[in-house]
C-alpha cells in the first residue's frame, strides 16, 4: 500500500541522516583532499548563480498603482531573492578563500562548509531563505526556476498563470489578488476572500489571465488522486505517493457569495515538513 511505502521511505531517510551524522568528514575519494572537493563545489555553485536584480529598473516597469498591487509583489519578491543571492553568494566566496588560505573562516562559514560537504542546505542560507527540504543541489536548481520566474514576469509581462510555489512569501501574492479586486469594487478587504475552481491539468492551455482572481499552479496532491474528467478527488493509483493537482482559479468574492458545494478543506504546506513558526505577520512560514 502507498501508506506503507511512505513509511518506509520516512524510515530510510531517518536511517541515512543518522549514518551521515557519524560519518567522517576528514577523508574524500579520487585523491582529492575535503578542501578541494568542496573548493570545486563553492566554484562551481558561484558559477550557476545569476546576478541579481535590478530592482530600479523593476520599479519603472511596474510602478506602485492602488489598482494593481501584483506590481508590489513583483518588486518586494526581487528584493527578498536578492538578499538571499547575497547571502549565498558572500559565504561561498569567504568560504573559497579561507579554503586558499586567504582569510579565517567564521564559525557560521564552516557550518557551511560542513553542510555543502554531506550536500545539505546551509543553515546561514536557510535563515534568508525560503522553505526547502531539497539536497544543495535542487535547491539552487529550485533557485534558478524561481528567479527566472521573476525575470520571465518583469520581461514578458504578468503570467496568465502564476507559479504559486514558487514565490518566497506566498502570503503577499494571495493578498494582493484580493487587495485588486476589493478596491476595484470598493469592498472592505476583510469582507473578501477566496473561492476555489479547478481547471485543466496544463497551464499552457490558458493564454490570458481571468478578470477577477489569479490562476495558479505548482500544487501536488498526497494521500489521494484528481480525476480531471470528473475534476474531484479519487483514489491514489498504486505506487504513485503524490499527483500533480490542477489548475485552480482563486475566485475573489464577498464571504457571504461563496458557492455552496460538496467539498472537502484540503490543508496546503510548502514542504513535507507540515509544520511552520508563526511569523510575526500571523502567517506560518509552510
Amino acid at each position: 500500500a502507498n501508506a506503507d511505502i511512505t513509511k518506509d521511505v520516512n524510515d530510510t531517510e531517518d536511517l541515512l541522516s543518522s549514518f551521515m551524522l557519524t560519518q567522517s568528514r576528514d577523508g574524500s575519494g579520487g585523491g582529492q583532499s575535503p578542501e578541494e572537493v568542496i573548493g570545486a563545489v563553492a566554484a562551481d555553485l558561484l558559477e550557476k548563480l545569476p546576478k541579481n536584480f535590478d530592482i530600479e529598473l523593476a520599479e519603472k516597469a511596474y510602478p506602485v498603482d492602488y489598482y494593481e498591487s501584483m506590481n508590489t509583489v513583483l518588486t518586494q519578491e526581487m528584493t527578498r531573492f536578492n538578499k538571499l543571492l547575497v547571502v549565498i553568494r558572500d559565504s561561498l566566496k569567504a568560504i573559497n578563500l579561507a579554503i586558499q588560505g586567504l582569510s579565517i573562516m567564521s564559525s557560521e562559514n564552516d557550518a557551511a562548509y560542513r553542510s555543502l560537504a554531506v550536500g545539505e542546505i546551509p543553515e546561514l542560507w536557510k535563515k534568508a531563505s525560503y522553505p526547502s527540504l531539497k539536497p544543495v543541489a535542487s535547491y539552487i536548481t529550485d533557485l534558478d526556476a524561481r528567479l527566472n520566474m521573476l525575470s520571465t514576469w518583469c520581461d514578458v509581462g504578468v503570467p496568465p498563470v502564476f507559479w504559486m510555489s514558487g514565490f518566497y512569501f506566498v502570503q503577499s501574492f494571495l493578498t494582493a489578488a484580493l487587495q485588486n479586486y476589493a478596491r476595484s469594487n470598493n469592498y472592505p478587504i476583510d469582507e473578501v476572500s477566496y473561492d476555489y475552481q479547478p481547471m485543466g491539468m496544463d497551464p499552457a492551455e490558458f493564454k490570458t489571465g481571468p478578470k477577477d482572481g489569479v490562476y495558479i499552479r505548482g500544487l501536488f496532491i498526497e494521500g489521494c488522486d484528481w480525476d480531471p474528467h470528473q475534476k474531484q478527488l479519487c483514489e491514489s493509483k498504486p505506487k504513485m505517493l503524490f499527483t500533480d493537482a490542477p489548475v485552480f482559479w482563486l475566485i475573489p468574492r464577498l464571504n457571504n457569495d461563496h458557492l455552496n458545494f460538496p467539498h472537502y478543506n484540503c490543508p496546503v504546506y510548502r514542504t513535507m515538513d507540515r509544520r511552520g513558526v508563526l511569523a510575526t505577520t500571523g502567517h506560518s512560514t509552510n
